[in-house]
């Protein structure tokens, strides 16, 4: 909805295929497959990068996003700074260049310039970008939606059905076709197996913003809607053998981990986030974000219980579903 056509960006350039999305920006796919450049290494495909304008920005999160032309298409680049890591300490402070800008009796205030190696900023390249993909990046209000089970039925699924967005890019994974090597973990089984990777939000050097991503093999369950009880040992599995390959691979135990779906998604194809407890991800609020833990307990108490559970989420000013929730006077 906003982010629903959102997909993993994925990262560098732009691989989407659809008009939805964004999400891993990896590449946003919303994708799959595409791209500015064969080898986002060996040239600089932002060189030919027209700026339009900028969409949003975060002094606190040190993050910008621009709209602009890449090779005569709309594109959308992300620009990031990378985390200060621990393991760099030494390193940054024995190589860095010092300018005082201030002092004040015991305090200083410098211009760090740090080497190039550890000055780096991560660039997630949406390209071609949809009119959605501007809209998902661009600064607006937004306003909280009360759902019903009835709504959904009669406002968000026709919307849903009606925009067709696209989840090639997630069948691409779960084929193999893209990001096979960033795979962590992965269960065949077609009706409760999965893949479990890494978001394209977290740069994978350090534990304390973990993120990953656990995809579903099913592909015919859209959202927290859909699920009954049946699905109780796809989820059961998705939660127990996702925080033990994170335990193995990461060091990191289940009671250090927050493990949760959105609704609204930001892609209609069941996924699973599992984040370290204590970083802020996005989504991760309550107006949006049902630990999965509880998800699973309120199936076992009542099969249908997301059929007809009243749910709340919000949506930003040009959302399409929220334009439907007005006409049909549900806002």
């Amino acid at each position: 909805m906003a982010d629903t056509a959102a997909k993993r960006e994925i990262h560098g350039v732009g691989t989407e295929e659809s008009p939805q999305k964004v999400k891993r920006a990896k590449a946003d796919n919303e994708n799959g497959g595409g791209g500015v450049g064969n080898d986002p290494e060996s040239e600089n495909i932002l060189s030919e990068f027209k700026t339009s304008s900028v969409l949003s920005d975060s002094a606190r999160e040190k993050n910008i996003f621009i709209h602009g032309k890449l090779a005569d298409r709309e594109a959308v680049v992300i620009l990031e700074k990378t985390p200060i890591r621990e393991d760099s300490l030494d390193e940054l402070f024995m190589g860095s260049k010092l300018s005082l800008e201030m002092r004040n009796d015991i305090y200083s205030t410098y211009r760090l310039q740090a080497p190039p190696q550890l000055n780096e900023i991560k660039a997630t390249v949406v390209c071609p970008a949809t009119e959605k993909h501007v809209k998902k990046y661009q600064r607006q209000e937004s306003f909280l939606v009360e759902e019903t089970g009835e709504d959904y039925q009669s406002i968000t699924l026709p919307y849903i059905q009606k925009q067709s967005f696209s989840v090639q890019w997630v069948h691409n994974i779960l084929e193999k076709k893209a990001e096979a090597e960033k795979i962590v973990y992965e269960d065949p089984e077609p009706e409760v197996g999965f893949v479990l990777l890494p978001d394209f939000k977290w740069d994978q050097k350090q534990v304390d913003d973990l993120y990953l991503i656990a995809i579903a093999r099913q592909r015919d369950i859209r959202s927290l809607r859909d699920l009954t009880a049946e699905h109780l040992p796809l989820l059961q599995n998705i939660f127990q053998r996702g925080k033990e390959a994170i335990l193995q691979r990461y060091k990191l135990p289940a009671s250090k981990l927050r493990v949760y779906l959105h609704y609204q998604p930001s892609y209609y194809h069941l996924h699973v986030h599992f984040t370290k407890l204590g970083y802020e991800a996005p989504g991760c609020g309550v107006e949006r974000a049902h630990l999965l833990a509880d998800v699973i307990q309120n199936l076992q108490s009542d099969s249908r219980f997301y059929k007809s559970r009243t749910l709340y989420f919000p949506l930003r000013a040009d959302d399409g579903l929220l334009g439907r929730f007005r006409e049909a006077g549900r806002l």
